[in-house]
């Protein structure tokens, strides 16, 4: 397996070299963590005018092999940590982090994540020293760390989330352009047509009867949220079902602030 780090755009990083590409079998996104990353520095409330940037990667998540990467490039030189970049009180960091989390499992491309990033290290890394494995004793970081390792076991078992990843037949945009609630949804999709549904919320408002369109009729389970109390969130959930009406292919879900939830077909 060979991965290019490039920026350039330039077209055939991962196209076989046959037929004039390079030959890599995968190319960070650098785009998109550009684009996320900066999304999510902005104030809640400034989030609408930029709501492009959260959604503007799937207009060419298909032309290269991507990966996701929240590299070192993003935790070193004075740029600190990934739960230190974002606005808020310690509490609204956290919960950001997370949803992120399960907002970049859910988007098409495989993952990168940088050691130390999954419970949250506060001091950006250096070469000169190890992690700060310490602060896994606390609750906070406890919680992140869980959080990640069970958002991982969920990708494992739900071909959805990678079966598809370099077709455009795997993805379908839910909401994506309500940028007044900071908020997206999408359908990931199968090789056997099974879809799996994706909401994430960036606003510290929760939503309580939101209209949420689903793909399919059915019954759907919460399956993943991150504001899960085990996880050091708020604890907003569903019931442990929701049943979509035929007719107009929605549910009234609730909706956690600063936070991804997963529906699952039952």
């Amino acid at each position: 397996m060979m991965i290019a780090e490039e920026s350039t755009a330039w077209s055939g990083v991962t196209r076989e070299t046959s037929s004039g590409g390079l030959g890599f079998g995968f190319k960070w996104n650098m785009g998109w963590m550009h684009d996320v990353l900066q999304y999510l520095e902005h104030d809640p409330i400034h989030r609408v005018y930029h709501h492009n940037e959260l959604t503007f990667s799937i207009l060419y998540a298909w032309s290269e092999n991507f990966m996701l990467p929240l590299s070192h490039d993003e935790v070193v030189h004075g740029k600190g940590q990934l739960v230190n970049k974002f606005p808020g009180d310690r509490w609204q960091k956290t919960a950001t982090l997370r949803a992120l989390y399960g907002f970049m499992w859910a988007h098409p491309g495989k993952k990168l994540l940088f050691m130390g990033s999954e419970f949250a290290q506060n001091d950006e890394w250096s070469e000169s020293a190890g992690l700060q494995w310490y602060l896994t004793e606390y609750g906070e970081h406890q919680g992140i760390q869980k959080c990640v390792a069970e958002i991982n076991a969920l990708y494992k078992q739900v071909p959805a989330l990678w079966e598809k990843d370099t077709s455009p037949e795997g993805f379908t945009w839910l909401v994506g352009n309500d940028g007044e609630a900071n908020l997206v949804a999408f359908a990931r999709w199968d090789d056997q047509g099974t879809p799996f549904v994706c909401v994430t919320n960036f606003s510290p408002m929760s939503h309580e009867r939101y209209q949420l369109p689903f793909p399919t009729t059915g019954t759907w389970t919460e399956v993943l949220n991150t504001d899960d109390l085990a996880y050091g969130g708020s604890g907003v959930a569903n019931e442990p079902v929701v049943i979509v009406d035929g007719a107009h292919l929605s549910s009234q879900v609730r909706i956690p602030p600063l936070a991804t939830i997963w529906f699952k077909r039952s």
